[in-house]
């Protein structure tokens, strides 16, 4: 990959990494409600799902997949259903104060990795990345050595990042009125990206 490749892709990255979507939403709500290590576990589940996709994309299964109405759809209702469930449950708890909780590791984890694999956003990225960037006269896995340090590094950078602003927003907002509509808006995030995911249509289609 030449510099002017690799400069071009960065930036791509870097736009597509901090436009607040699912994932962002989840790491403010992760640094509100848990202490700063445990939360930084869901940005560890982020960079996991990334390092997946950039493998599949590399091997051509998220082009495959794409091309599946079938499969798409199953996987966007059904990705659809968890984020809108998500939503109601953050406005059904907004009212209850903000503490600073303890969840396992593994269920923060496990959680953000759900969210991050059902993101539609994802899936529209890794191809668009794929088919715009990697040059296809040069071997792919020598490309891949530029692509993934940068994609994680910059993905780690943003999401850390949103956990940060989480952990501000939960200590600013401690026991505060505008805590509720914070957490009301989080909440209803969730509910609009669940909406959209289910009307999405099949990345690459019109």
């Amino acid at each position: 990959m030449s510099f002017e490749a690799w400069t071009i892709f960065a930036v791509f990255w870097a736009v597509f990494v901090t436009t607040p979507g699912p994932n962002a939403v989840n790491c403010i709500t992760n640094g509100m409600h848990l202490r700063f290590g445990r939360a930084m576990v869901g940005v560890l589940a982020i960079l996991t799902q990334a390092s997946l996709f950039l493998l599949l994309s590399a091997l051509g299964v998220t082009a495959l997949i794409a091309a599946s109405p079938a499969a798409f759809t199953v996987a966007k209702m059904l990705g659809a259903g968890v984020l809108i469930a998500l939503g109601i449950r953050g406005l059904i708890m907004s009212k209850r104060p903000v503490t600073a909780g303890d969840r396992p590791a593994k269920s923060v984890y496990l959680h953000a990795l759900a969210i991050a694999t059902i993101n539609p956003k994802s899936v529209a990225g890794y191809l668009a990345a794929f088919s715009q960037f990697v040059q296809p006269d040069v071997p792919i896995w020598g490309q891949m050595t530029v692509i993934v340090p940068t994609a994680l590094t910059l993905a780690a950078l943003s999401y850390t990042s949103f956990t940060l602003l989480g952990a501000g927003l939960g200590r600013a907002a401690l026991g505060a009125v505008f805590n509720v509509w914070v957490r009301r808006v989080l909440a209803t995030c969730f509910i609009i990206y669940g909406v959209l995911l289910g009307t999405a249509s099949t990345p690459g289609r019109i």
